[in-house]
């Protein structure tokens, strides 16, 4: 969101945000940011949910006066406020689905049977995409999976991209040394955020692998989320407590990219991934990557473009990892490519592409006649109840 939005206004265009009201944040923290009252989520405590009274409140707002077009980028609450606001205003509502809720779902409601939990993250996606003018989507993957769902809402597959001048610092050795790791120990560094979705455990499990070869190796993880109390536990029970760290939040100007530089190879084994930017950055900064390539992340990776393609298996991951750490020469290598190969993700490109889209989708509504007063545009008014 951050990246399109500047891209956006470089283009001459205004955005508003409207965004929950966390913690660590004030009222007046960005300007044409409009911040929500919010709570906690349970068995989330990463996210926040905005309250009800407050975010029917948005739709008052003065800074929405004269809107264009409404993109909502989350579902559930949000979701129905986006659209009673585009109905409000006599506006389309655009839509990106960026989670693969399917594989989401019901690792944040484990008693409840999976296939239940599938069936709900279906029926809710179909539904919620078929009330929006059009739809955005990251990735292929996604494309194929929504239209098995039986979503008919028009869809763009359009990946958010990266700001190369935004990647080209960071300091690795200084990274290293402020949390005590010596230059040339081996890492692996992993960044994203830290849910049972990212498939973190696999890289724990493989991790098992490359210390038999490389005993001093070191697995650095970046980020928070719900799997972390899990994932510390699991390293005790695999004894490798003292071979795992994990650093947290960082400042995505600074210290982000200093980790990124302080690995020697950037592990990330998603399955359900929708896009993996991290793998993009990652190579923009240098850093040679192994991972799977499932679901989004297919449309990213190209072997030996920045980095080594692995099965969805400890034995293969790890041998591509030692691979890497067994050579230099192949680590400069692919850091080369991979510098090169991420430029092509220029996410100026994606936004004018967006822009694009934008305004296809207002004159096509213009088009068809679609006022404010209209009833038959798509939006479920039992929803729009339940916000």
């Amino acid at each position: 969101m951050r990246t399109f939005r500047r891209e956006l206004q470089a283009l001459g265009h205004e955005v508003v945000v409207v965004a929950p009201a966390y913690p660590q944040t004030g009222a007046g923290d960005e300007a044409a940011t409009i911040r929500v009252a919010s709570r906690g989520v349970p068995l989330d405590p990463e996210d926040r949910l905005m309250q009800g009274r407050a975010l029917r409140a948005v739709a008052d707002h003065p800074q929405l006066l004269g809107i264009d077009l409404v993109h909502i980028q989350t579902p559930f609450a949000a979701h129905y406020a986006g659209l009673k606001i585009a109905r409000r205003f006599g506006v389309p509502c655009v839509a990106t689905y960026h989670t693969f809720f399917e594989e989401y779902l019901y690792h944040y409601v484990p008693f409840a049977p999976r296939a239940l939990m599938r069936a709900l993250a279906r029926g809710f996606s179909r539904r919620q995409g078929n009330q929006v003018d059009a739809l955005v989507v990251p990735s292929r993957a996604m494309l194929s999976a929504l239209t098995a769902y039986g979503v008919r809402a028009p869809m763009t597959i359009l990946p958010t991209g990266i700001r190369m001048e935004e990647l080209s610092s960071g300091d690795g050795a200084a990274f290293r040394a402020a949390h005590g790791i010596a230059a040339k120990r081996p890492v692996l560094v992993h960044i994203g955020r830290v849910a049972f979705e990212k498939n973190i455990d696999f890289l724990m499990r493989m991790f098992l692998r490359v210390r038999a070869r490389f005993p001093d190796a070191l697995l650095l993880v970046a980020g928070e989320g719900p799997a972390l109390p899990h994932l510390k536990n699991l390293a005790r029970s695999l004894l490798i407590e003292d071979s795992v760290k994990f650093v947290g939040n960082l400042d995505r100007a600074t210290t982000l990219l200093d980790c990124y530089r302080a690995g020697d190879v950037f592990v990330f084994a998603s399955r359900t991934e929708t896009q993996g930017l991290v793998l993009l950055e990652a190579m923009a900064l240098g850093v040679p990557v192994v991972s799977v390539a499932e679901m989004g992340t297919i449309d990213i990776l190209e072997a030996g473009k920045g980095a080594l393609i692995a099965n969805n298996d400890e034995a293969d991951f790890s041998t591509k990892v030692c691979e890497l750490l067994e050579s230099a020469a192949l680590r400069q290598q692919l850091s080369a490519d991979g510098r090169q190969y991420a430029e092509q993700w220029d996410a100026a490109k994606q936004a004018q592409r967006l822009a694009e889209l934008y305004a296809d989708v207002v004159a096509r509504r213009k088009s068809r006649g679609i006022s404010a007063t209209d009833t038959n545009d798509g939006i479920d008014q039992r929803g729009l109840r339940q916000t």
